[in-house]
């Protein structure tokens, strides 16, 4: 089928965490991938040999994703391996937490930047040619921060509330031409801010989840390995939690 060949993804802040899990599970079901990266090269450049150890293609770019110049300089280096970007992944973000009242201006947009206005220039980036192509997998990952709110996380909460709107809207703009656009919202996933968590901290979020556990990388690698697949092509415009049932307990 046509979704099933193989195609090229570019997957932002892919050096490491869930980025890097989903760069892996893409490269695993035969596709080509890009792994962007801002800061950390030697593990980015360890993700491309992972994949290339396994027979995969990757090659690793370093971009600002709240750059416009550095977003169409990352998307011609794509090019290396294909001739266009067929699966978009935005996963690059950050968290700078604080009190409102505390929060200066430039805590608040540095997070808004990244985790908003880098995925809005990517997106637009990428359907130049997916529109034109009539084909493309388009990927939000969120946060259900952005769908419940937490204390000290305005910022973040309003980048990725923001992100839910923007993959609703697109995902209407763009369905005419068979390219779906959908949200994952992860909840408390096993990465280095989770890990750097204080234990007592841990054992209280573990208190609010009803799996009670946190969830791995790999599980959210799982939902866009379905979504950028045949059997999703009649999903657009939806936003997916993973949280463990944090969001609705």
């Amino acid at each position: 089928m046509e979704g099933s060949r193989q195609r090229l993804a570019l997957v932002t802040g892919s050096s490491r965490g869930i980025g890097k899990a989903i760069a892996l599970r893409l490269a695993a079901l035969g596709h080509k991938v890009v792994i962007n990266y801002l800061s950390h090269e030697d593990e980015a450049n360890e993700v491309v040999r992972a994949i290339t150890d396994q027979g995969g293609k990757a090659i690793a770019v370093r971009a600002d994703v709240t750059k416009a110049d550095d977003v169409e300089a990352m998307f011609r280096r794509a090019l290396e391996l294909g001739p266009t970007v067929e699966i978009l992944v935005n996963n690059a973000g950050i968290i700078h937490d604080s009190l409102l009242v505390r929060m200066s201006d430039d805590t608040w947009d540095q997070v808004i930047d990244i985790n908003l206005r880098g995925s809005f220039l990517c997106t637009r980036a990428a359907l130049r040619n997916m529109l034109r192509n009539r084909w493309g997998r388009i990927i939000n990952v969120g946060s259900v921060v952005g769908m419940v709110g937490n204390p000290g996380q305005a910022n973040y909460a309003a980048s990725k509330a923001g992100l839910i709107g923007f993959t609703q809207s697109v995902s209407k703009e763009v369905a005419s031409r068979n390219v779906t656009v959908n949200c994952i919202a992860p909840g408390y996933i096993t990465t280095d801010i989770v890990e750097s968590l204080p234990k007592d901290l841990k054992d209280r979020i573990l208190g609010r989840i009803p799996l009670q556990r946190f969830g791995q990388p790999e599980e959210i690698a799982g939902l866009v390995a379905y979504l950028v697949g045949d059997e999703a092509s009649y999903v657009t415009g939806q936003v997916w939690a993973i949280d463990g049932g944090l969001s609705i307990s």
